[in-house]
């Protein structure tokens, strides 16, 4: 169960591949496709609804990347990633939070490294969609550990503007 850099190839090659079928009816704009609604597979360990968008298919580069689209307030449960995993914000506002630290807001152009084993969290804000990518490290030995899900006394707490 895995989420899973040229950044100018993948900009270049992201903007050219957006599809009208799965757009969004609303003005949310990205330069990645937005992709289909998460499988069960991923769905259950979200509160809301998110979108997922593989980037990359070729397992011979050994670097999954994937646009990871949230609705406003969707956020994925408290997990690990035994490799670790880099987020790259594109668009929107969101956050991140790993256990036992004050959460970050995210907006596009913040990277987000996480290192192997920490829990954390990451999803909207209450009032903006939020996309990023994940770049999957370490993909040859890279699992996720999937725990409880961001309640919604955490979440308002970690989203509280001050």
């Amino acid at each position: 169960m895995k989420k899973s850099l040229f950044i100018p190839l993948l900009l270049t090659f992201g903007s050219c591949m957006q599809n009208p079928d799965t757009a969004m009816e609303h003005p949310f704009e990205q330069i990645f496709p937005q992709g289909e609604k998460l499988p069960e597979q991923f769905s259950q360990y979200f509160i809301g609804q998110a979108y997922l968008a593989r980037l990359t298919a070729d397992p011979a580069l050994n670097c999954p990347v994937s646009n990871v689209t949230f609705e406003p307030g969707c956020r994925n449960n408290w997990h690990s990633h035994s490799g670790g995993q880099l987020l790259i914000v594109t668009a929107g506002r969101g956050y991140y939070q790993a256990q036992g630290r004050p959460a970050r807001e995210l907006h596009p152009g913040d990277v987000v490294e996480i290192p192997a084993g920490v829990v954390h969290w990451h999803g909207a804000a209450p009032d903006s969609w939020f996309a990023h990518l994940a770049v999957e490290a370490n993909p040859q030995s890279n699992r996720n550990t999937w725990l409880g899900p961001v309640d919604d006394e955490q979440y308002a707490e970690a989203t509280a503007r001050e």
